[in-house]
């Protein structure tokens, strides 16, 4: 019994064969908590559906960094290493990497305020900072954007969680706003008549709600009206340009003249 007192006593500086078994015990109990708590803590962001699959990821990587943090300071203090020192050093090199990366930082921060809030998600056409587009990847940093005519725009997350953005992707329908001028000797009932047909014949606009048809304003050489038609989100652009088509085809069916800016002079003798 005294030679394994006398075995347990041997040191080598500070650290004694002793507190060596003892931190491996620590090591050995703490990791095995962790394990279960890691398991555990996992198991609840799985089953979190609101979460986004990077994000749930992200969460298990920090939860893990942290907890073999935890595991480190508590066997270096069965080792009887002064653990405050330690939390110091890893305080001072926590604020020194922060203000080195402060901006990468600051786009991680929006990244996940993205990711969290869900402002728009993976597949939808986002408009943001004058900028159009398919939302293709929503990283940590960056998000992804692939404009109409197939550009790949990498927009920083600090400035996208800072910004207006619209989805036009969150409702099944959209309305699509014209306006149209005629010229003031086509009666108002005709020109109606003539944009409700353009409506009809592209086959595009939904019925419910209705079209909105109306006069706008009184022109100096001309009536502005203007038409509201409701279509499905994806046909969007299909309806806008079949419409502008149509209406040319209508206005002409209904001898309905299409204005444009200019000047009558008339001369007196």
């Amino acid at each position: 019994m005294e030679a394994i007192k006398e075995l347990l006593g041997t040191s080598l500086g500070n650290i004694s064969l002793g507190s060596v078994c003892s931190a491996i015990i620590t090591f050995v109990i703490c990791y095995c908590i962790g394990k279960i708590i890691l398991k555990l803590v996992n198991k609840v962001i799985d089953r979190a559906d609101k979460l986004d699959a990077y994000f749930k990821k992200l969460i298990k990587n920090v939860l893990r960094i942290v907890v073999y943090v935890i595991i480190a300071l508590t066997v270096a203090g069965a080792l009887g290493i002064d653990t405050t020192s330690l939390i110091a050093a890893f305080s001072v090199i926590g604020l020194a990497v922060s203000l080195a990366v402060q901006n990468t930082l600051t786009n991680v921060a929006g990244g996940l305020m993205i990711l969290f809030t869900k402002p728009f998600v993976v597949g939808d056409f986002i408009e943001t900072s004058g900028m159009s587009g398919t939302a293709i990847e929503i990283g940590l940093s960056y998000t992804k954007i692939q404009t109409p005519d197939n550009k790949i725009v990498c927009i920083p997350n600090g400035d996208l969680a800072n910004t207006r953005i619209t989805d036009y992707s969150t409702k099944d329908t959209r309305r699509v706003d014209f306006t149209f001028t005629a010229s003031y000797d086509a009666p108002v009932v005709t020109v109606k008549k003539a944009l409700y047909d353009a409506f009809e014949e592209t086959g595009l606009y939904l019925k419910d709600p209705a079209y909105q048809i109306e006069v706008s304003n009184y022109g100096e050489s001309s009536i502005e009206y203007i038409a509201r038609g409701w279509v499905n989100s994806a046909d969007y652009w299909t309806a806008y340009f079949a419409m502008n088509e149509k209406v040319s085809e209508t206005f002409a069916r209904h001898n309905v003249e299409m204005t444009y800016n200019h000047l009558n002079v008339h001369i007196q003798q």
